[in-house]
Order: C-alpha cells, then sequence, then structure tokens
C-alpha cells in the first residue's frame, strides 16, 4: 500500500496539473477576439468568466470531495441520477474532448497562418489541420511514448511567453489605450453575451482534473483544495495578460492573430516578437499532441465499460487503440472543417455545460442524501450551486442555436448508442 501511495501524485503536483490542465490554446489566441467582440470592456466579461467558472469549480471541489475513484463527472451524475444521465455525461466527454481536439487543430494553423500571412485562408487552415491530425494520427497508432516529451513541451513553452509578455508588457501598459472602456457600436447585451461565451474557453479544463482523481493522493482531501488553488492562479494570470494586450496594444489588437505575439514585438522589436511566436507555436503543439493522444482513449474507455461498440478498444501489435484513434481522428476532423476558431471555441464552451450542469445538480443530491459527509463543502447553503445553474442556463440562453446544436447535440446521439450497446439492461438489473 505505501509503494503505490508513494507512485500517486502529491499535492503540488497535482496544483501544477490543474494548471496545466486549464491553460491551453485560448489565452493564445482570444485576447484579440474579445477586444473585437467588446472592446477594453471584455475584461468584465472575462472578470464575469472567472467568477461563474469559480463557482463551477466549487461545485466539482465538494463533488470531489465525496469520491476517490477515477471518473470526474460521469461518476457525479451516475451517483447523482443513476446510468441513463451517466451514460449520456461519459459519451459526451468523449464529444467534448473531440471538439476540443478540432478547435486546437485550428487553433494552431490560426498561430501559423500569424507568423506565415499567406496561409491565413480558410483552404490553408483545412490543409494544415488535415496533414497535422493524419501525422498525429500515424504517430499514435505506432504507439510511439511521448509522454516525457509532451509533458516538457505543454509546460515550459506554454509558460515562458505567457509569463514574459506580463512581466515586459506591464512596463508599457499606456491608459489611453483603455478609451473609451466601452465602445458604443459594441455596448449591448448580446454582444457581452457573445463574448463571455468566446472567452469562457481560456477556464475550461479544471474538470479534468477530476477524473484523474484515483491516481492522487489522499483525493477527497486535497483535490478540492487543488481545484481552488490552480484555479486562482491562473485566473490572475489571464486578466493580468488581457490587460496588457489592450494596454499595450490598443485598437491595434483588433488586427492580429496572434496578440501575445503583437505584445512583445511592440515593446522588443522583430525579435522578441519571434520569441513568443515560437513559444505559442511549441505550446500549441504539445497541447494538441497531448490531446491526440488522450481523446482516444476517452473512447477506449466508453467502450471498456460497454457503453460504446466494443470494436473502438481494439488494439494494434504497438498496444494502440488503433479503431478509436482513426474514429477520432475522422470526426475532429470534419468539424475542425466546419468553422473558424472563434466558432468552434464557442461550440466548445457550450458543450462543456453538459458536465457542468448535472455536477452541480449533484452537489444537491449527494447533500439531501449525505447531510454528514466530513469533505468539502461549498460555502453559504445552497446559494453556490444554485447560482452556478442560473448564471449558467442564462448564459447558454444567449447562444447561438447552431452552437447549441452542435455542442450538445452528442446527447441525442447517444440515446441510440444507451440501447444499441445493452447499458438500458444493466440499469434494470441493477434495480
Amino acid at each position: 500500500m505505501d509503494t503505490l501511495d508513494k507512485q500517486k501524485l502529491g499535492f503540488k503536483s497535482m496544483v501544477l496539473l490543474g494548471i496545466n490542465s486549464i491553460i491551453g490554446t485560448g489565452i493564445f489566441l482570444l485576447p484579440s477576439i474579445g477586444m473585437k467582440l467588446f472592446g477594453p470592456a471584455s475584461i468584465l466579461a472575462l472578470l464575469f468568466d472567472a467568477f461563474l467558472a469559480f463557482l463551477l469549480a466549487l461545485c466539482f471541489a465538494e463533488c470531489a470531495g465525496q469520491f476517490s475513484e477515477t471518473g470526474g463527472a460521469y461518476v457525479y451524475a451516475k451517483e447523482a441520477f443513476g446510468n441513463f444521465v451517466g451514460y449520456e455525461i461519459g459519451f459526451i466527454t468523449w464529444a467534448i474532448r473531440i471538439i476540443a481536439e478540432s478547435t486546437l487543430y485550428v487553433g494552431f494553423a490560426l498561430a501559423l497562418s500569424g507568423v506565415f500571412p499567406s496561409l491565413a485562408t480558410p483552404t490553408a487552415k483545412n490543409i494544415i489541420v488535415t496533414i497535422f491530425a493524419l501525422a498525429l494520427m500515424c504517430l499514435n497508432i505506432r504507439g510511439v511514448k511521448l509522454t516525457a516529451i509532451v509533458n516538457n513541451i505543454f509546460t515550459v513553452s506554454k509558460l515562458i511567453p505567457l509569463f514574459l509578455v506580463v512581466v515586459v508588457g506591464l512596463f508599457f501598459i499606456k491608459a489611453g489605450n483603455f478609451h473609451p472602456f466601452f465602445v458604443p457600436q459594441l455596448t449591448t447585451t448580446g454582444s457581452f453575451a457573445t463574448t463571455c461565451i468566446t472567452l469562457f474557453l481560456v477556464f475550461t479544463g479544471f474538470e479534468g482534473v477530476v477524473v484523474v482523481a484515483g491516481e492522487m493522493k489522499d483525493a477527497k482531501k486535497n483535490l478540492p483544495k487543488t481545484l481552488l488553488m490552480s484555479f486562482g492562479i491562473v485566473a490572475l494570470l489571464y486578466i493580468a495578460i488581457v490587460a496588457v494586450c489592450i494596454g499595450v496594444l490598443g485598437k491595434d489588437l483588433t488586427g492580429t492573430s496572434v496578440p501575445l505575439q503583437a505584445v512583445f514585438t511592440k515593446v522588443a522589436g522583430s525579435v522578441g516578437g519571434d520569441i513568443i511566436a515560437l513559444g505559442t507555436i511549441l505550446s500549441l503543439l504539445g497541447v494538441c499532441v497531448a490531446s491526440s493522444f488522450v481523446t482516444p482513449r476517452s473512447g477506449v474507455a466508453l467502450a471498456e465499460n460497454k457503453m460504446m461498440p466494443a470494436v473502438l478498444a481494439k488494439t494494434n501489435k504497438y498496444n494502440a487503440p488503433y479503431v478509436s484513434i482513426i474514429v477520432s481522428t475522422l470526426i475532429t476532423l470534419v468539424i475542425a472543417y466546419s468553422g473558424t476558431f472563434e466558432t468552434l471555441a464557442q461550440i466548445s464552451v457550450v458543450s462543456r455545460f453538459a458536465q457542468y450542469l448535472p455536477t452541480c445538480l449533484a452537489v444537491l443530491v449527494f447533500r439531501r442524501r449525505n447531510k454528514n459527509h466530513s469533505g468539502f463543502r461549498v460555502p453559504f447553503g445552497s446559494l453556490i450551486p444554485v447560482s452556478a445553474i442560473i448564471v449558467s442556463l442564462v448564459l447558454l440562453s444567449q447562444a447561438k442555436m447552431s452552437n447549441l446544436v452542435w455542442g450538445l447535440g452528442s446527447l441525442v446521439i447517444a440515446v441510440p448508442f444507451y440501447f444499441l450497446t445493452g447499458s438500458f439492461k444493466e440499469n434494470k438489473q441493477q434495480k
């Protein structure tokens, strides 16, 4: 038991994992999109998103405090509402990863176009995405072990450009770039809601930490603290980055697809811009490689739990789940072809709420069932989970119908699989 415990993640490693899980593609690309949608006041949209994400993180923290096993939102939904809802959440978790991966690939193509402007066309985007996705698919089918390499790329190359931009950029902020703070033609309820939905992408990922609860030391005690600490650090960093981008570039921020690179080019010249560009591309590359490795295995997990056809778990001589890898890649490509980074970011955000809302509701259910549990409890009674539910629903009500269909359509697609895989029989037997 002691040997196994030593192999598990400690508190510091868990916090780092949480930071890595949250910091992704969005913060490298979205500051300029926020400026286009709502001007300097996009900082308020980011603060709103931070507030909502914090409420959601609290709900995940309370649920996580009651479980030690791996699974996250799927486990909470199944325990609170039964097999069918658990099945739906498990299924859409794979869909969420696929949508997120397609967003990452398009984000990578967008970052390349910022360095090579001739690539800033829809055709070039699709070509880049296709080559990139197929290359990663072949790499994963070959069963290449990239864990250590990916972790180094993912951590170092991601944090360096972010901290450089904040630390150096703070000295070049001009107050005049925040005026007017509310741009008249952009200051509408619809614009604010769209900005909130788009920018919320930068905070998604915290829920992924709870999925690996089984690999953590004393998960019931440490996981809630991990979620809150890692989220707080990232939120402060994000707000600083957006403030620096607006303060340094002003209106020019709307004219660039790579805002961090543009900031450093202005304050440190072309060499500085090249350094940030390289860091950004390496970071996005690391995130994409890691995602291409994890996403197919979400499908494998469903197959192994008899929630999807068993063929998805089939492996080749390299012990790689090649069927799931191919299926995941093909679906990812279809979604990536369908829209721009901004559109896919909004779809990715919408889909996440299929995990968030059931978890908030599960808090209320678990409290009623187990009033005396000793784990972390969200303060102020039911106010926070109820507020998180209401705010989430209000935000979703402002989303485009097409994004809702793309983002939540997997819940409908999952229904026939529930019966085809015989999961409903399992449900009856348990009853």
